[in-house]
């Protein structure tokens, strides 16, 4: 497995608080342990499986010199230090960090499934993934994530996220 300089992509959300604050900080934390190069356009998502205030959500692409296991442990613990207590049960979060796709890894662990076992069926995470990769290529479905978007059959909205006069929409 390649460790060195991996390219990740990890995806961020929030609907608890001020969600742009939760989401730059977390955006903070992940630069002290991956090289961001890129991150896409936040967007308003309607929540998925949950109820509670749409979320604010991104991706970002990365490299990283940790592996995946340990790329896992620091995303819980930002998620964990920033006030996100995992019940076993979905509602809303201060933060949500997803490890999406790691090199082109496919991983099958007890604790980790990477590339991410619902992104295929999240407009959430597809609208900016396509946004800055859309010919990333999903190792198990031999596709992209812009021929996956196009196929999808997702009735969730997400919105980009606009800055308006009177703060934001």
């Amino acid at each position: 497995m390649k460790i060195a300089d991996g390219l990740v992509y990890i995806g961020l959300g929030s609907n608890k608080g001020n969600k742009i604050k939760n989401i730059q900080k977390a955006l903070d934390y992940l630069g002290k342990e991956v090289k961001i190069k890129k991150i896409s356009s936040f967007y308003l998502t309607e929540p998925v499986g949950i109820k509670g205030e749409w979320f604010l959500n991104c991706v970002l692409e990365a490299e990283t010199r940790n592996p995946p296991q340990s790329l896992l442990k620091f995303l819980l613990k930002i998620e964990k230090e920033m006030g996100r207590i995992r019940r076993g049960v979905k509602e809303s979060r201060v933060i949500d960090l997803d490890l999406l796709f790691y090199e082109k890894e496919i991983i099958n662990e007890r604790n980790l499934i990477v590339p991410h076992p619902c992104l295929h069926k999240r407009r959430f995470v597809l609208v900016p993934l396509v946004e800055i990769n859309p010919h990333l290529h999903h190792p198990a479905f031999k596709k992209t994530v812009k021929e996956i978007l196009k196929d999808l059959n997702d009735p969730h909205q997400v919105k980009k996220y606009k800055k308006e006069k009177n703060g934001y929409n």
